[in-house]
C-alpha cells in the first residue's frame, strides 16, 4: 500500500472528511503560500496542477490559469524547486497530462515527483491499457496512481480501475470539463459504483463549488476536490488571505 493510500485510510478511519483543494502551481510568483494558506484553513492534502498547454478535462478558468503559468515559464523543473520552500504536513497530489511525463522520461519523472514531496499523481488522460509503464515506475518511488470513475463508466472497467488505483479514486461527478456547476451532478451514484467494487477512499470532484454542494458530496464520499473557483479567485487577485478564507468555509460546511 502507499503512504499516501495509508494516510487517506487513516483519516477516513478517524471519521474525518477529506478537503482537497486545487492550486495550478506557478500561476503567481507566490502560489505556495496560496498552498499553505489551505492547508492553514483545513485542507487534508492539495492537489498541485502541473500546467499543459492542451489539457482535456479543464475549463476555460484552469485553461486560463495554465497558460499564465506556461507563460511564466512554469515546468517540471521549476514547480519541484518552488515546493522545496514549502512547508505543510499534508500530502500532495499532481495533476496533469501524459505527455509532459512521457518527454520528461517516464521514470525520471515519478522520481522528480517523490523527491519534490508529491505523492500521488492523476493523470486523467493516460489510459488504463496503456499505463503499466508509468503505474511501475509510481510503484518504484511510492508515488500513488489515482484513477478517475466517469458516470459512463461501465461496471466492468470500473472494477478493473478500482484494482489498479492507489492512493484514492477520483469520482467524476459529470461527464464535463472543470468548472462551476449549479447541480449536484451523479458524483454519489459513481461513488455507489465505486464501494461496490473496491474499499479505497473515495473523493468527488467536478463541479464543487459551493460550500453547500461540497457538503452534499461528503454524505456519500470520503472527501471532495475543490478547484475551480479558488483558481478563479487567484486570477481575479485573490491573496494568500483570501484562500485560506474560502478553504476555511468549506471546511466548515464538510464538517
Amino acid at each position: 500500500m502507499t503512504s499516501l493510500e495509508k494516510h487517506l485510510r487513516e483519516l477516513r478511519a478517524s471519521g474525518r472528511k477529506a478537503l482537497v483543494p486545487y492550486f495550478v502551481a506557478g500561476l503567481t510568483p507566490d502560489w505556495i503560500t496560496h498552498v499553505e494558506a489551505a492547508v492553514h484553513a483545513g485542507a487534508d492534502a492539495v492537489e498541485i496542477g502541473i500546467p499543459f498547454s492542451d489539457p482535456m478535462m479543464d475549463g476555460v478558468v484552469i485553461q486560463e490559469a495554465a497558460l499564465r503559468a506556461l507563460d511564466a515559464g512554469t515546468n517540471l523543473d521549476s514547480i519541484a524547486s518552488d515546493l522545496t520552500a514549502l512547508s505543510v504536513s499534508v500530502p500532495l497530489i499532481a495533476m496533469t497530462y501524459f505527455n509532459i511525463f512521457h518527454h520528461y522520461g517516464v521514470e525520471r519523472a515519478a522520481g522528480k515527483l517523490a523527491t519534490s514531496g508529491i505523492t500521488g499523481a492523476i493523470v486523467p488522460d493516460l489510459p488504463l491499457e496503456e499505463g503499466r509503464e508509468w503505474f511501475d515506475a509510481c510503484a518504484r518511488h511510492d508515488v500513488a496512481t489515482v484513477l478517475l470513475v466517469a458516470p459512463s463508466t461501465p461496471p466492468e472497467r470500473v472494477s478493473a480501475i478500482c484494482e489498479a488505483c492507489r492512493g484514492f479514486c477520483y469520482a467524476t461527478a459529470r461527464m464535463a470539463v472543470t468548472g462551476r456547476s449549479t447541480d449536484a451532478g451523479e458524483g454519489a451514484h459513481v461513488v455507489e459504483r465505486i464501494r461496490a467494487a473496491s474499499d479505497i477512499p473515495v473523493y468527488i470532484g467536478i463541479g464543487i463549488t459551493t460550500p453547500a454542494q461540497a457538503h452534499d458530496a461528503c454524505t456519500t464520499s470520503d472527501g471532495v476536490i475543490v478547484g475551480s473557483l479558488l483558481v478563479k479567485a487567484i486570477l481575479d487577485g485573490a491573496s494568500a488571505s483570501d484562500v485560506e478564507q474560502m478553504v476555511h468555509q468549506f471546511r466548515q460546511a464538510i464538517d
